[in-house]
């Protein structure tokens, strides 16, 4: 696994969900318009 330093002013940790042909993380609704980043932090499931 490799490190990341990110400096921000919040976190959380939430599950993706599949949506389509991808998945989508939900964030509060006071993070629109914000610039996030999302680091996955588990290997996929196997399919």
């Amino acid at each position: 696994m490799d490190r990341y330093e990110v400096e921000g002013h919040e976190v959380i940790e939430a599950h993706a969900k599949r949506s389509g042909n991808g998945a989508h993380v939900y964030v509060p609704k006071a993070w629109a318009g914000s610039t996030v980043k999302v680091v996955r932090v588990t290997d996929p499931p196997d399919e």
